[in-house]
């Protein structure tokens, strides 16, 4: 299991070159100690723990274990691409609460939302998509990409 930084889409305002450090070096081993931050970054490690703290109360980022789902119970991981009648956000925020739901965003091109679940197999898949999804005002269609196999799994972009 790794540890990585996810860091949501936001616009990068109000991130001075320390945080931006931080980030970068957390992004590269989200168990890297403060201690070691710290020198890389000039700052002490009370201060780095600070800082860490004050990025993820802000929700600039956040610290979890980023897993590959087929290997911890869920043989089923699909992206939904989701095709919208009216409100899209008002449609990605029920989409949102639904539990099996890890990654959503409201995009342009052939989809206006993107959703990728993790299901514990095919029947769980298209209760989620087929009973749950589809179920919601204004979701007009959905087409469903099936993993087969995770290749690549990076969170290290770095800071702009």
């Amino acid at each position: 299991m790794q540890h990585h930084v996810v860091v949501p889409a936001r616009p990068p305002s109000g991130l001075d070159d320390v945080s931006r450090a931080i980030i970068e070096q957390l992004q590269q081993d989200g168990r890297r100690p403060y201690s070691a931050i710290g020198k890389a970054v000039g700052l002490s490690e009370a201060a780095v723990r600070q800082r860490v703290q004050r990025l993820q109360d802000a929700g600039v980022m956040q610290i979890v274990a980023v897993t590959d789902p087929m290997q911890v119970g869920f043989s089923r991981a699909a992206m939904i691409g989701i095709r919208v009648e009216g409100d899209v956000e008002a449609v990605a925020g029920q989409i949102e609460a639904l539990p099996e739901v890890e990654y959503l965003v409201v995009c342009a091109g052939s989809f206006d939302i993107l959703a990728e679940v993790v299901a514990e197999d095919d029947d769980h898949l298209l209760s989620v998509v087929g009973r749950q999804m589809r179920a919601i005002p204004g979701v007009r269609s959905t087409e469903t990409f099936v993993y087969l196999k995770l290749l690549k799994q990076s969170y290290a972009w770095g800071t702009r």
